[in-house]
C-alpha cells in the first residue's frame, strides 16, 4: 500500500507511533486500574497520564474526563443520560447525536451548514423543563466549523446544557471547553492518531450521568467496566502529540485551497460550505455529473482513498443527509465526495488527486481532453 494515497482521515487517521509505543507498553503491563496493589496503580497511573494529556488538548478538567468504547459511545451517554427533559440537535449531526435519542428534536441549518441560531431560540423559547443542546465542533463531510460560543450563549439564556462533538475537530484545531462554556464534549482516539475502540464523553462536575453501562463504579460509576488501559494509554500519546501539531495540522488548509484551486481549472467544481470557517484539512468537493459512487471505485482503482458523504451498513454510497440538510439538491449531493488530509500527510498528495479527478471526469466525456492535458 506504499504507493497508495490515503486522503480519508476524517474517517480515521493514521495511528501515530507514540500511539503504539504507548499501547504496547501497556500491553506488557499486567494489573486491573481498580486494584489497589502495585501493578493496579501502575495501570490506574497510566490512565490518570492520559486523562491529563486530553483535558491539555482541548482544555478541560482531567478529572471531568469518562473514558468510553468510542466516540458514539460518548455520544449516547450524553444524549440519553443528561439530566434533562428536552433534546434538540442540529439537523448535520453525526448519526451517532442524530440516533442517540429518539426524543431529539431538530434545528435547521443555512445553505452555508451553520446552525439556525434564530430557530434554536425559539425552539428553547417554547420548551418546558431543562433542555439540552448538541451540537457538533466541526462538521465530519464538509469541515464546516459550527458557531459554538454563539450557541452557548442562547443556551445557557434559557438555562439549557450544551453538548458538543468535538470528535473531528480535536487535534485539528484549538480548543478551550471551558472559555467556550460547554457542559459535555465527545472526544474518540482514532480521529486524532490513537488507537481504534477507545473514546471519551467530558463532563463538568456536578452533572450526574445516567449510566448506559451499570456493574461497576469505574468513571466516577458513570461507565462501568474495567477499562481499556492500553487504548487509553495510546489516546493520551496521541493526544499529546496533537496538541504539539496543531500549528502543522492548520497549515493544511494551503494544501486544500490549493487542490480547490487545481479542480476549478478542470471543471465548475461546487465546494459544500465553502463559505463558512472549514477545518483546514477538509473538502466537500463535487464532480459535475458523476456519482459519488462511480468516484470512489475509480479513485480506489487508482489507489487514492477518499470517502462520499455517508455510507450506510451495506457499503451503498447514500445522499448526504449533511448536504441535504444544507438544501443541496438529490443529484449534486450525490455527486459530492469528502477530501480529507492527516497529520502525516505529504504535499504531493493533493495534486495526486487532482490528476486521478482529471481522469476519472475525461472518462465521463463530460471533459474535453486539452482541458485534461492543459
Amino acid at each position: 500500500m506504499s504507493d497508495c494515497v490515503y486522503l480519508d482521515h476524517n474517517a480515521t487517521t493514521t495511528v501515530r507511533p507514540v500511539a503504539i509505543d504507548a499501547v504496547r507498553d501497556a500491553l506488557m503491563l499486567t494489573g486491573n486500574p481498580s486494584s489497589v496493589h502495585s501493578h493496579g496503580r501502575l495501570a490506574r497511573r497510566i490512565i490518570e497520564d492520559a486523562r491529563d494529556d486530553i483535558g491539555h488538548l482541548v482544555g478541560a478538567n482531567p478529572n471531568d474526563i469518562l473514558f468510553t468504547g468510542c466516540g458514539t459511545e460518548a455520544n449516547n451517554l450524553a444524549l440519553r443520560g443528561a439530566p434533562v427533559d428536552n433534546y434538540y440537535v442540529s439537523a448535520t449531526e453525526h448519526h451517532a447525536v442524530l440516533m442517540a435519542n429518539e426524543k431529539s428534536q431538530s434545528i435547521a441549518v443555512d445553505n452555508d451548514g451553520l446552525v439556525d441560531l434564530e430557530a434554536l431560540d425559539r425552539l428553547l423559547s417554547a420548551a418546558s423543563g431543562r433542555s439540552l443542546v448538541s451540537i457538533m465542533l466541526a462538521n465530519n463531510e464538509t469541515g464546516v466549523i459550527l458557531p459554538i460560543s454563539d450557541v452557548v450563549r442562547i443556551a445557557k439564556e434559557h438555562g439549557a446544557l450544551v453538548h458538543c462533538d468535538a470528535v473531528q475537530g480535536a487535534g485539528k484545531m484549538a480548543i478551550d471547553m471551558a472559555t467556550l462554556g460547554l457542559d459535555l464534549m465527545s472526544l474518540s482516539a482514532h480521529k486524532l492518531g490513537g488507537p481504534q475502540g477507545v473514546g471519551a464523553l467530558i463532563a463538568k462536575a456536578g452533572l450526574d450521568i445516567a449510566p448506559i453501562l451499570r456493574g461497576g463504579g469505574q468513571e466516577r460509576r458513570m461507565r462501568a467496566g474495567t477499562e481499556n488501559v492500553a487504548g487509553i494509554a495510546g489516546f493520551g500519546a496521541a493526544a499529546r502529540e496533537a496538541t504539539n501539531g496543531l500549528d502543522q495540522m492548520a497549515q493544511l488548509s494551503t494544501w486544500r485551497d490549493q487542490l480547490i484551486a487545481n479542480i476549478r481549472r478542470l471543471a465548475p467544481v461546487r465546494v459544500f460550505g465553502e463559505a463558512s470557517e472549514r477545518l483546514a484539512n477538509t473538502v466537500c468537493i463535487s464532480m459535475p455529473g458523476v456519482s459519488a459512487e462511480t468516484q470512489l471505485m475509480a479513485f480506489d482503482l487508482a489507489g487514492i482513498s477518499v470517502s462520499a458523504g455517508s455510507a450506510c451498513s451495506s457499503g451503498k454510497v447514500e445522499a448526504s443527509h449533511v448536504l441535504a440538510a444544507m438544501g443541496v439538491d438529490v443529484e449534486e449531493a450525490l455527486s459530492a465526495v469528502r477530501v480529507s488530509f492527516g497529520w502525516n500527510s505529504e504535499a504531493e498528495d493533493g495534486q495526486k488527486f487532482v490528476d486521478a479527478w482529471a481522469k476519472i471526469y475525461a472518462k465521463t466525456g463530460a471533459m474535453p481532453a486539452q482541458a485534461m492535458a492543459s
